[in-house]
């Protein structure tokens, strides 16, 4: 593995350890600065603006790497995030933490910047086991921030944006001395509202008749999926009066066993059951492990119910499978991109609902998030009928 590699994964690690450390110590930072009223709204509009900046701002950042080389762009939206969650660490008022995760969402975006990085120094042969690669260390770094930020913040609650600047500072450190640039700037990459319209790939996708039902099925996966991270942290603290080293350990425990689960799990349970059936399994131990714990009455539910949650964990990866065969191999960097168009998507919308069924729900019954959330996934059930299986090379984009 060459010296560029290494480093720019392990930049991806460090970016997504940043992230996940605040997590846990969000609702209590809320309190912190004076907010006295139900923060399950102010939470979820935090969280879908970070995501709505990322969204918006990565084909921004990915034309700017294109026009002066990738190592600038990254250098300085690298340093950017350093400066903006020292000020969070600082920040007195609610308004200032809400502008602070807008700009932290505008930084996130050099993600883009880092997988053109990788492309442009992997051969084709090599492109889908080092973006594997790339999608591990961001995981790994998503199991390690969670538990680091509960444990800071139970410390001192500003701390774990101090660790997330000092992350950033590290990253910035690696992209200045080390990395090396993988692409010169191009005088002729144009800002066009082509280029920058995040909704472009979208479009394309309706072409393709079959990739109609399962990006459906996908996007409500995803939406599905913003559940955990917008009502988690809340629920924890309001049914078990978890700390914030408990939120962190247990946001751990289910990032632990969610990878395992994907690594080990997904591939037999594709070759054994086909990606239809591994789909359906994959939703139902995911809808039996929240129907179990919108019953929970103690703590300790939430470690044991991890490895369930893990197995629900095999039906998107056999979903993007599926996926990836209704188009042939030309298409395959469009369709990447028009999933990544709807997990953002996704992120943006999904919390904004979870929050506010959470605000009308937590002082009577919490658990019914996890209901709520159910409700929602059954309605990718139809859409099972209209999955088609036939080969890549059958497939026409619909005239």
């Amino acid at each position: 593995m060459n010296k560029a590699l290494v480093v720019i994964l392990s930049a991806v690690m460090l970016d997504a350890i940043g992230i996940g450390l605040i997590f846990p110590i969000l609702p209590a930072l809320l309190r912190d600065v004076g907010h006295t009223g139900d923060i399950s709204l102010l939470l979820g509009l935090m969280l879908a603006l970070y995501s709505a900046c990322q969204f918006l701002f990565s084909p921004i950042l990915g034309v700017l790497s294109d026009r002066f080389g990738r190592r600038p762009v990254l250098l300085v939206s690298l340093a950017g995030a350093a400066i903006d969650y020292v000020t969070m660490a600082l920040a007195p008022h609610l308004w200032m933490l809400v502008l602070g995760r807008a700009i932290a969402g505008v930084t996130s975006a050099n993600m883009a910047v880092a997988t053109a990085y990788i492309t442009d120094i992997t051969s084709e042969e090599e492109r889908a086991q080092r973006f594997g690669l790339f999608h591990a260390m961001f995981g790994v770094g998503f199991i390690i921030g969670p538990v680091l930020g509960g444990v800071l913040g139970d410390w001192w609650l500003r701390s774990p944006f101090l660790a997330a600047a000092a992350l950033n500072g590290v990253n910035f450190a690696l992209a200045l001395f080390v990395l090396p640039e993988s692409r010169k700037g191009q005088a002729d990459a144009r800002f066009t509202w082509s280029t920058l319209n995040p909704f472009k790939p979208l479009a394309w996708a309706f072409n393709f008749k079959t990739l109609v039902p399962l990006m459906a099925i996908f996007l409500i996966m995803n939406f599905v999926g913003t559940v955990y991270g917008t009502a988690w942290a809340q629920f924890s603290e309001d049914r078990f009066a978890f700390s914030g080293m408990m939120i962190g350990l247990s946001l751990g425990a289910f990032g632990v066993f969610h990878a395992l689960a994907q690594a080990f799990l997904t591939g037999p349970a594709v070759e054994r059951l086909g990606e239809r059936w591994a789909l359906i399994v994959g939703m139902a131990f995911e809808v039996g492990a929240m129907l179990t714990l919108a019953f929970a009455g103690h703590g300790w539910l939430l470690f044991a119910l991890a490895p369930v949650f893990a197995l629900g964990g095999i039906g998107m990866p056999a979903l993007q499978s599926l996926i990836t065969k209704q188009v042939d191999g030309e298409h395959q960097g469009q369709l990447q991109g028009v999933l990544a168009s709807i997990v953002s998507i996704a992120s943006v919308f999904g919390p904004l609902l979870f929050s506010f069924i959470y605000a009308q729900v937590r002082h009577d019954w919490p658990g019914m998030i996890w209901i709520a959330a159910i409700t929602i996934y059954v309605l990718a059930l139809p859409l099972m009928a209209g999955i088609q299986t036939a080969p890549a090379a059958a497939k026409k984009p619909a005239e």
